[in-house]
């Protein structure tokens, strides 16, 4: 890399902060989100929504919410402003409805409550279409997606003829939404051509250019912030209608607008997980050896775009086996979208696949870890590439000695402590390991202490964190002497945070930024006459405690402050972009993860309660404890959430999910989380990139679910392949 830099990676044991970087910023108040920032002048948007599954709006009579009172302007899609290119979103182009809950009005006014309650004097009238809503009744309009959706290898037929055993069964997991604790909000407002937002996003560049695509204007023009998004899970990876909408009523009343969006408005409009049926078919050896995995998944699509949960595709390279085949069919509805969710695919492709692992190891008196050893992958089984790190045989291992694993009974029903059945059951949690290209500036400011700018956004996962640790790395400095700026498309550019890709690909370019500007800067000490350095070269030099000295010679040595403020008291920075990998294509790279649960099911009532849950994670270098750790147990209580609670119900004459609120779409409290028992191996991945370190936010829950049902089974001996698992299930 840079000529001071004799090492080729990031250290693997920098100094952590022991505190989030924003901890304080946030429990006082300090920190700003979206919807908090003071714009003087500023209006309020409304959305109303569509209360009809299919058709069009046929009028708006707005005679009497026009006349209401602070109402500034009413849009419609007869008098909306008609945009450029917009994607899959609606905003007021055209009268047809896809779905109910679909935006077909804008009221702005001076207040939310006036904006609200001009919104109910609107009559509208519809031209109804009939509605396709009832999917286990249209499995027969299933049909594939437009693009990708299957994958095949080997001979499956003959495979399967040499099978001494098989399972052939039916998985499904239902619609789930995601219900971050700030909702998605947006306030807009124009200077002539120059649209300035704050939006709560996971992805501000992504903001930047939809808005400058929507409104026919540079990307230049558009100014996004984005300091803090209170929890995102997917579900703000989008450009939704609500973040045009925003611009649009500023744009027509020309002042500020801001618009919130209700918990129950985030039912639709902002997408969801699909439902999944999967059927899932193993065949194996006497000795355990797969001969063959065909896994088809059917998931609901909106009418709006052929958006698909990939459940299958995991199942093409966690295990080897001779020959596989995958399919992944749509059946569309009048709904809102589906989009990402925490580990979209790989989080309901695992139950499937996890189960049904479960069901042959049981039929083939294997231990569950055992058969997964059987039949582990050594390199990826698509194109035989080698990983580029992988150490699973650790993680069931370790977790596996700490969970007391080897005491489970495989009989189900075995344990039992008062009117407790008690169960044991594991999962193999994996996810892929991505990322982008990345630019960020590192500045030494005369102070001595750095400064960090990158057009990323922190989700809460404590982006703010490891990125002040990593540029402390570079120059082994406290990181609390690191000044990071965040969530603002004025910083060079970075990619959105999805797919587990942020730490991998923003800490990348933050430490190479931070080498080149302590290059800069050694440069500027062996040039100076007046330095102690003077005369030695910019690679005898290294960093310390706010010095620079000479690596064969420390006594050495000068402060950074002296030698800035000796050479004009000007920051001393780098700009660097941290590209992909130029081999990238010869390897892949996966995150894996063991997880062992620990349940008690009341024997009368039925009711589940996950006592413990152990997981060992080889997920590269983990880079603070504290943030890394919180978000794979995070995923856990998501992965419990899946497993036991979480459904969207969707009433199937009008379309609207009938529990569009916290009161009853179920999500764990305090009181559902028994012990969570968390580890990683932490071997730098170096391979993949320079700081070793492969992303975390959604391996968690991958697995997690499936490991609590197979310790249902073994405490009830009632296999439950619906989920989430309910007590009324577990009566049956």
């Amino acid at each position: 890399m840079m000529a001071m830099q004799e090492e080729k990676h990031a250290p693997e044991n920098p100094r952590q902060l022991d505190h989030r970087y924003d901890a304080f910023a946030k429990v006082t108040g300090r920190a700003k989100y979206a919807a908090e920032f003071p714009v003087q002048n500023v209006a309020y948007a409304y959305i109303v929504q569509a209360t009809i599954p299919s058709g069009a709006v046929a009028s708006i009579d707005q005679a009497a919410a026009s006349r209401a009172s602070g109402v500034l302007h009413i849009l419609t899609p007869f008098n909306a402003p008609k945009l450029g290119e917009l994607g899959n979103v609606n905003v007021l182009q055209d009268p047809n409805v896809v779905y109910s809950g679909q935006p077909i009005a804008v009221v702005v006014a001076r207040s939310l409550s006036e904006a609200q309650y001009a919104a109910s004097l609107l009559r509208i009238t519809y031209k109804e279409q009939p509605a396709k809503l009832d999917f286990h009744n249209l499995l027969g309009d299933a049909r594939p997606p437009k693009r990708g959706g299957a994958s095949q290898r080997g001979d499956t037929a003959a495979s399967l003829s040499k099978a001494a055993a098989t399972i052939d069964q039916t998985y499904s997991t239902p619609i789930q939404n995601h219900n971050p604790m700030e909702p998605h909000a947006t306030i807009a407002s124009w200077d002539g051509d120059h649209l300035h937002v704050y939006d709560a996003t996971q992805g501000i560049t992504g903001v930047q250019q939809n808005l400058a695509r929507a409104f026919s204007i540079p990307q230049t023009n558009v100014h996004v912030e984005c300091p803090y998004t209170g929890g995102g899970f997917g579900c703000k990876g989008y450009v939704w209608s609500h973040t045009i909408l925003a611009a649009m009523a500023a744009k027509a009343v020309q002042r500020p607008v801001k618009l919130v969006l209700g918990r129950e408005q985030m039912f639709g409009p902002v997408g969801s997980r699909p439902n999944t049926r999967q059927h899932i078919k193993l065949a194996a050896t006497s000795d355990g050896k797969l001969l063959l995995q065909q896994h088809d998944s059917i998931c609901y699509t909106s009418f709006i775009s052929d958006w698909v949960e990939s459940a299958a595709n995991q199942t093409t390279l966690l295990y080897d086996s001779e020959s596989l085949s995958t399919s992944h069919l749509i059946v569309p509805l009048n709904l809102g979208m589906g989009t990402w969710q925490r580990a979209p695919g790989e989080a309901t492709g695992s139950v499937g696949l996890e189960i049904a692992f479960d069901e042959l190891a049981e039929k083939l008196n294997i231990d569950p870890v055992q058969l997964r050893l059987i039949n582990y992958a050594e390199k990826d089984p698509r194109q035989g590439h080698p990983w580029s790190s992988k150490n699973l045989r650790d993680c069931y291992t370790q977790a596996a000695a700490r969970f007391d694993w080897s005491k489970r009974s495989a009989k189900t029903g075995q344990h039992r402590e008062g009117n407790k059945l008690i169960g044991y059951g594991m999962a193999t949690a994996n996810y892929g390991a991505g990322r982008s290209p990345s630019s960020a500036v590192v500045r030494i400011l005369p102070s001595g202490r750095l400064f960090v700018g990158i057009g990323t956004q922190d989700l809460g996962t404590g982006t703010y964190t490891i990125l002040a640790q990593t540029a402390a790395a570079a120059f082994s400095m406290d990181p609390a002497l690191v000044d990071v700026k965040l969530g603002d498309t004025t910083l060079p550019r970075s990619g959105g945070s999805g797919g587990s890709t942020t730490a991998a690909s923003v800490c990348p370019a933050v430490y190479e930024a931070a080498m080149q500007a302590r290059q800069n800067l050694a440069q500027l000490a062996v040039n100076d006459a007046q330095s102690p350095l003077h005369g030695a070269t910019a690679a005898d030099l290294d960093a310390k405690d706010g010095k620079l000295f000479i690596k064969s010679s420390p006594g050495k040595s000068e402060t950074i402050a002296a030698l800035i403020a000796r050479n004009g008291g000007k920051p001393v920075e780098a700009t660097v972009t941290s590209e992909l990998a130029k081999d990238r294509e010869t390897f892949t790279s996966h995150s894996w993860g063991a997880v062992f649960a620990e349940v008690a099911v009341d024997a009368d009532t039925h009711m589940v309660h996950v006592r413990r849950v152990v997981a060992t994670y080889d997920i590269g270098t983990l880079l603070n404890d504290k943030t890394g750790i919180n978000q794979l147990a995070g995923g856990i209580v998501w992965g419990v959430s899946m497993a036991l609670q979480e459904e969207s119900h969707i009433d199937t004459k009008y379309g609207r999910t009938v529990n569009e609120n916290f009161a009853e779409y179920h999500v764990p409290v305090n009181a559902d989380i028994g012990e969570i028992d968390v580890t990683c191996l932490n071997i730098p991945d170096y391979r993949f990139n320079s700081v070793g370190a492969r992303g975390i936010g959604e391996i968690g829950i991958t697995g997690a679910a499936a490991a609590i049902a197979n310790a249902i089974y073994n405490a009830t001996g009632k296999r439950v392949r619906d989920f989430p698992i309910t007590p009324d299930k577990l009566m049956a």
